[in-house]
């Protein structure tokens, strides 16, 4: 075992959804990794045992997505801190606003001295958003740089944001791209194309539309449902993927726009490398994105995206070259652009191809080279080393320095 690690997070699935190719590479490093997150209700169901197949320590924390919980994110600050001491914590990677928060602040309160990692996912405040983000996240996110040694960003608007912040003594931003498109699950199968028309009951000639999102109000699934009420005369089936708070108010809005049966709920899925392969255009209308990769995932199937312009979207698609882009809550350019491309079939193929062509660079294999940098420069040194470096930096207090070779032979001639 070469160093221990506590990776801090709101929600106990972000884990499994996002870091499986990090918990990969600190395996290999041979990492003792511990997980302190909520573990209560979750919004989808984990794989099976995957915390102890991985031999990953869980610590449950009463730690909540809102930060105006004071009581219970405090008892979670608490037991954070004390998990560093008790557990000889040497990193703490920490992900999500509240996550960050928390995991950061219990670095500086423990006695024991750790590295902190922070990922940002997307910064709260960005151009754009409404001001007291940036009365709130932008101030807190400049006070606790200074307790952090890696933040690492997924775009570049975040990193130039980072790159103003002052951080821990020797502290630095690196940017990533994305958590790490898997491009062996995702990519053009087109002799799947029928098997995944079955699956999700789309008819000969139908247009099949898809989301693959959290139903929360940041992903804006109310444009797109304003737009489709506008194509009544277009024959299409409109698939979201995700599970989340939001979906009663999604449901009460379907049945005030009579859109009942051409709208369908699938629940968050696991084979969305399949259902892609059936769809005819990938809808992404999330207005805030530190990048979204679901609609790279979708770009990789060679499905053509149409997407809301924003700081993530804006990293990876380009209006009329790869996909396209809409004012985040103009119901009407979404549905001039899903009827752009539900008529002209040669329009979906050039912007599925070059799609396709632009997401290597997202790879989960960039990604991990990356993060395995970070790790790197965050693990602490070897013992040995340790005291060598502890020894050279006494003689050097003490005038002690070792001379030179040529010195040397100057002196012995």
């Amino acid at each position: 075992m070469s160093f221990r690690i506590l990776i801090v997070t709101t929600v106990s699935e972000f884990l499994w959804q996002f870091e499986q190719d990090n918990i990969r590479i600190l395996q290999q490093m041979g990492a003792e990794i511990h997980y302190a997150s909520n573990f209560e209700a979750p919004d989808f169901a984990i794989g099976e045992n995957y915390f102890e197949k991985n031999g990953i320590i869980t610590h449950p924390l009463p730690i909540c997505r809102s930060p105006w919980r004071l009581r219970e994110n405090a008892r979670a600050l608490k037991m954070l801190a004390e998990l560093i001491e008790t557990c000889g914590i040497d990193v703490i990677h920490c992900h999500t606003p509240v996550g960050a928060l928390l995991g950061r602040l219990a670095g500086r309160l423990a006695k024991r001295r750790v590295k902190v990692i922070y990922t940002a996912h997307g910064f709260h405040f960005y151009q754009g958003a409404p001001a007291k983000n940036w009365l709130l996240y932008y101030q807190a996110e400049r006070f606790l740089a200074r307790f952090t040694d890696t933040l690492v960003t997924i775009n570049e608007e975040d990193t130039r944001a980072a790159g103003r912040f002052r951080m821990k003594k020797g502290g630095g931003v690196r940017q990533i791209p994305g958590v790490g498109l898997d491009l062996k699950r995702y990519g053009f199968r087109p002799h799947m194309r029928r098997e995944a028309r079955r699956r999700l009951g789309l008819g000969e000639g139908q247009l099949g539309l898809l989301t693959a999102a959290r139903l929360d109000q940041d992903k804006n699934y109310q444009t797109v449902l304003d737009a489709l009420a506008q194509l009544d005369d277009l024959d299409f089936q409109y698939f979201i993927c995700g599970e989340g708070p939001y979906r009663q108010v999604l449901e009460a809005q379907i049945k005030r726009l009579k859109l009942q049966g051409r709208v369908r709920f699938l629940g968050y899925r696991k084979d969305l490398e399949v259902l892609l392969q059936g769809i005819d255009i990938f809808l992404f209308p999330s207005v805030r994105e530190g990048l979204g990769m679901a609609p790279l995932e979708a770009m990789a199937c060679r499905r053509p995206v149409i997407g809301a312009d924003n700081r993530g979207t804006r990293e990876y698609l380009r209006h009329g070259e790869n996909g396209l882009l809409c004012a985040g809550k103009d119901s009407e350019e979404f549905a001039r652009a899903i009827r752009l491309l539900a008529e002209d079939a040669g329009l979906r193929q050039r912007l599925g191809e070059r799609g396709a062509a632009d997401v290597f660079r997202f790879s989960v294999h960039r990604t991990g080279e990356i993060m395995r940098q970070v790790y790197q420069e965050a693990r602490p040194l070897p013992v040995e080393r340790r005291e060598g470096l502890l020894l050279m930096r006494e003689e050097k207090e003490n005038g002690h320095e070792q001379v030179c070779e040529n010195q040397c032979d100057y002196e012995c001639v």
